[in-house]
């Protein structure tokens, strides 16, 4: 908003007497904001945004383009784009009553044109885009994208950002193995559980990852690690041997974060997740 300031002075038999100062704000006949409907990513999510536009003014604005720059940033004197529109998303709404698709451009940027927000009225477009691997996974990470809404009847752009954070959690998966995978009777064999954590932030006791199983045929004679090391039964799982119901207890288990690379090169970034490896032998 543009703010002004206005004195009046009087003058009567050789003196001056000035008047207060009063201060006015001119402000634009045409406004935005935009919304991200989560506050945080992880990758590969897609996130919806709502760019609003409201027309204050005392007559229509007529064609109108949003140009939104997908959080793009520059790396290596390269343009990176850490969102991607997803083709065939938008809607757009005037006063609340869905229109017919504008004409989207849908590169990077992202150019919406033909928009028109009549006198006193709102528009609202709504799309959504894909975090890329030019997002930054890491605890730090965040995506600003700018909306900037230009017109032959704006005297200046107009924008409107948000930001999100990148999620600051584990995302744990498990896989488990079997070797030897043929093996007779009274030998051993040994199960193999590994849980990846694709996330920025370690496992804690206190988040309690459990694994659990029913082993069948029954094991005998347990020998459980943890990463190469014995992990003793005492405070560390259950097993009954009757049932071969096996419970790891909650807090035993912990998983490093997952560690994030950004290429020189391209400005992606990678991730190597952290591990842990549990494995379980006994005898049939």
């Amino acid at each position: 908003m543009l703010t002004f300031t206005n004195q009046a002075t009087l003058s009567y038999r050789n003196r001056v007497q000035r008047s207060n100062v009063t201060t006015g704000q001119i402000t634009d006949a045409l406004t935005a904001q935009k919304q991200a409907l989560t506050e945080s990513y992880q990758p590969g999510d897609y996130i919806t945004y709502v760019v609003s536009l409201m027309n204050n003014g005392t007559g229509d604005v007529t064609a109108l383009t949003v140009t939104d720059d997908l959080g793009g940033y520059d790396f290596e004197d390269q343009p990176v784009y850490p969102l991607s529109y997803v083709e065939g998303s938008i809607r757009y709404f005037v006063d609340g009553v869905q229109q017919a698709e504008p004409t989207v451009t849908p590169g990077a940027p992202l150019v919406i044109s033909g928009i028109q927000v009549p006198t006193g009225g709102n528009v609202q477009l709504i799309y959504v885009a894909q975090v890329t691997d030019y997002a930054s996974p890491e605890e730090d990470g965040v995506i600003t994208n700018t909306a900037t809404v230009t017109g032959n009847i704006l005297t200046a752009p107009v924008t409107a950002s948000a930001t999100i954070n990148a999620q600051t959690a584990p995302e744990l998966s498990i896989t488990k193995a079997l070797n030897p995978q043929n093996v007779g009777a009274d030998r051993q064999i040994t199960y193999t559980f590994t849980i990846e954590n694709r996330g920025n932030t370690a496992t804690v006791a206190g988040d309690n990852v459990v694994i659990t199983d029913t082993f069948d045929p029954i094991l005998s004679n347990l020998a459980v690690t943890m990463d190469g090391s014995p992990l003793p039964k005492a405070d560390n799982y259950t097993y009954d041997e009757t049932t071969g119901a096996f419970a790891t207890v909650p807090g035993a288990i912990t998983v490093p974060a997952a560690t994030f690379t950004q290429d020189p090169n391209t400005g992606a970034y990678t991730v190597e997740p952290g591990e842990a490896v549990i494995t379980v032998s006994g005898t049939i």
